[in-house]
C-alpha cells in the first residue's frame, strides 16, 4: 500500500515537471548537444569549454567513455548547483543528464553521420558552436540544464548578477586553457571561437521571445 502510495508521488511529479513541451525540448536538447560534440568536435579536435571540454579531454588522454563520464561529471556540479537552483532543477537536469548519456551511447554505436571537418577547422568550430548553443539555449530555457557547466554558468550567474554568456566564458576559458595539454594553439584560437559562438548562442535562445513576452504582459 506504501509502495503504491510514493509510485503514484512520484508519478504526479513527473507529469508536473515534464509536460509534454519541456519534454521534447530536452530531448531535441540532448539529441543535438551530443550529435555534435560526437560527429564534430571530438574528429576535428576543435574542443568545448566547461564540463563538454573536459569529457573531450579526458577521453583524448585516458580513453574514457563520454557516455560514462558526463553523468558522473554532471553530477559533481548539480551538487553545487542544488543549493542556488532547487531541488525541481536538480530533478530536471538529472533527467537531462541521463538523456545526454543515452544519446552519446547512442552516436558511439554508430558511424559519423558528418564529414570529417578537421580540413576546414573555421567551418568545424562554427557549426560545432550551432549544435552545442542551440542544444542548451533549449534545455537552459526549460529550467534544466543539459550539462554541469550549465549548472556552474546558472551559479555564476546568480552569484556575479551577469548575463549566462559571460558566466559560461569564465568556465569556458578555464578549460581551454587545460586543453592545450593536447591541443596545438591553432587549434585552440578555433575553439575560443566555438566557445563564444556557443555561450551566446545560448543566451539567445533561453530569452528568445520572452523580453516580448514581458513587455507586452506589462501594463
Amino acid at each position: 500500500m506504501m509502495l503504491k502510495k510514493y509510485a503514484a508521488a512520484a508519478a504526479s511529479d513527473i507529469r508536473r515537471l515534464l509536460p509534454a513541451k519541456r519534454l521534447l525540448s530536452i530531448l531535441a536538447g540532448t539529441a543535438v548537444i551530443s550529435f555534435g560534440i560526437y560527429n564534430i568536435h571530438r574528429r576535428t579536435n576543435i574542443t568545448e569549454g566547461g564540463i563538454f571540454g573536459m569529457l573531450l579531454l579526458l577521453n583524448h588522454w585516458f580513453g574514457l567513455s563520454a557516455s560514462l563520464l558526463s553523468p558522473i561529471l554532471d553530477f559533481c556540479c548539480y551538487l553545487l548547483g542544488f543549493r542556488f537552483l532547487g531541488r525541481d532543477f536538480l530533478k530536471l537536469s538529472v533527467f537531462a543528464s541521463v538523456c545526454l548519456a543515452g544519446f552519446f551511447r547512442l552516436w558511439e554505436l554508430i558511424p559519423p553521420l558528418l564529414p570529417d571537418l578537421s580540413a576546414s577547422p573555421l567551418t568545424a568550430a562554427i557549426l560545432g558552436s550551432l549544435f552545442v548553443g542551440i542544444g542548451s539555449g533549449l534545455i537552459v530555457r526549460q529550467g534544466a540544464s543539459g550539462s554541469g557547466d550549465d549548472a556552474l554558468a546558472l551559479v555564476l550567474s546568480r552569484l556575479m548578477r551577469c548575463r549566462i554568456s559571460r558566466a559560461y566564458l569564465i568556465t569556458d576559458l578555464s578549460v581551454l586553457a587545460l586543453s592545450l595539454s593536447y591541443i596545438p594553439l591553432s587549434r585552440i584560437a578555433y575553439s575560443l571561437v566555438t566557445v563564444i559562438l556557443s555561450s551566446l548562442l545560448i543566451d539567445f535562445v533561453q530569452n528568445f521571445g520572452r523580453k516580448a513576452k514581458t513587455e507586452a504582459s506589462s501594463p
